[in-house]
């Protein structure tokens, strides 16, 4: 596999940055990730810190040095993340969950395959065309959806709130798409709303069409600072471009993996306090931890009536 790839994090105006990215990689598979944590809910930078330790690590243990089954595993590795935040909750005591969106791109056997949770979004772009975009599990593009369909949905729908997302005490909704087979010259972008809230797709088209990603993710995420201003969200991107050996030398930010021996594992996330063994919770703890979680909140609300 050949590819380039360049990644830029923004606090924006913000207290803290609670958005977090990464990528990993074998010498046959390759694994890019983007979780953005959520605000109106503790610690959403725990959440997808750990939505991105859980991936990375599973993909460590099961790619070798590919995935045998890419969309099983971008479905039991989403769900790993999410448990795993239920169980930080609980261990913590907290009486609501830390929660984060969250995209995902596997690029195997010159293909890709793309899962996401929530509100940040993955573009590909061909040739200066939009090629695929995610949808957001929002009420708003839902209602995009609903309208096409000619449905008629609710007035007092507030339809910026996501209805979905990786920490909720309810199962996450997730849409696995691919593979989409990679051509040179494809750009794929993973990105936080705070890119995309204040830029249109065309204007995210253009520079990924235009540019290399070296340019254009730069340029993208200080536009959309500059146009949102003093409320600007946190703004997080990372893209790659697929390359072929012709011209490959000489595009900044490449990586081959073709020098890398098998067994080998190269990471961008940052390992922290999570266990490495990733001991799971069953079915059962699990229902019951959303049952815990949901009788704290109720006794929460219940004292400040």
């Amino acid at each position: 596999m050949k590819f380039s790839v360049f990644q830029v994090s923004r606090k924006g105006g913000r207290e803290k940055n609670e958005d977090r990215m990464g990528y990993c990689y074998t010498r046959q598979s390759g694994i890019f990730m983007l979780a953005d944590g959520m605000g109106g809910h503790p610690q959403g930078e725990v959440a997808a810190q750990l939505a991105l330790q859980v991936v990375s690590a599973m993909f460590q243990k099961e790619a070798t040095p590919e995935l045998a089954d890419v969309d099983a595993f971008l479905s039991s590795a989403v769900m790993a993340a999410h448990r795993q935040i239920l169980r930080y909750s609980i261990e913590k005591g907290m009486l609501d969950t830390p929660r984060t969106t969250f995209v995902a791109a596997v690029v195997q056997a010159g293909a890709v395959t793309w899962l996401h949770c929530g509100d940040s979004r993955l573009y590909v772009v061909r040739q200066g065309e939009l090629l695929a975009r995610t949808r957001d599990h929002s009420f708003l593009e839902q209602s995009k959806t609903a309208t096409a369909a000619g449905m008629k949905l609710p007035e007092r729908i507030n339809r910026n709130v996501l209805f979905t997302c990786l920490g909720s005490p309810t199962k996450p909704v997730f849409d696995v798409a691919g593979p989409v087979a990679l051509l040179q010259g494809d750009r794929l972008m993973l990105c936080s709303d705070g890119l995309w809230g204040s830029l249109t797709d065309e204007d995210i088209t253009y520079h990924l069409g235009h540019k290399p990603v070296s340019d254009a993710v730069p340029d993208l995420v200080e536009k959309a600072l500059i146009k949102a201003g003093d409320t600007s969200d946190n703004v997080t991107c990372i893209a790659f471009e697929w390359e072929t050996p012709d011209g490959f030398e000489s595009t900044r930010g490449s990586i081959s993996t073709d020098t890398v021996i098998d067994g080998v594992f190269a990471s961008t996330v940052q390992a922290g306090w999570l266990d490495s063994e990733l001991d799971d919770l069953n079915d059962a703890e699990i229902e019951r931890s959303i049952a815990e979680i949901n009788e704290a909140i109720r006794r929460s609300a219940a004292k400040k009536e």
